[in-house]
């Protein structure tokens, strides 16, 4: 299982803090210290969508202008705008076993991670 997401960050905190406390093993991936590729942003979108990875409710989002704001509008354009400011990626991203979880929701995390 590989966690991406930024360390300070509060929802990863959380992500994490519930892997750990449920003994679930992880490889950390920090994006916003070591990049993140258009490859695989691509391959992100492909399987969850542009819409559902461009964090709207953060401040990252909320400091873009308007008119940036109304740019993206496609998987292009969110790529683009995830490539050039990391932070703006809903965090974490969790991938295992060829699937992809977006965000931190203690069921869903309950239901497909947890040691039976």
């Amino acid at each position: 299982m590989k966690v991406y997401g930024i360390p300070n960050c509060h929802t990863v905190k959380k992500a994490a803090g519930w892997l750990k406390v449920n003994e679930v093993d992880y490889e950390f991936y920090d994006f916003k210290k070591n990049g993140i590729t258009k490859e695989k942003l691509k391959e992100w979108v492909k399987i969850a969508g542009w819409e559902k990875l461009v964090n709207k409710r953060g401040t990252t989002w909320r400091t873009l202008t308007k008119e940036e704001q109304e740019k993206v509008t496609n998987a292009k354009a969110a790529i683009a705008l995830m490539l050039e400011k990391p932070s703006i990626i809903k965090r974490p991203v969790i991938e295992t076993g060829g699937r992809l979880w977006v965000g931190f929701d203690e069921a869903q995390y309950a239901e497909n991670f947890k040691k039976k």
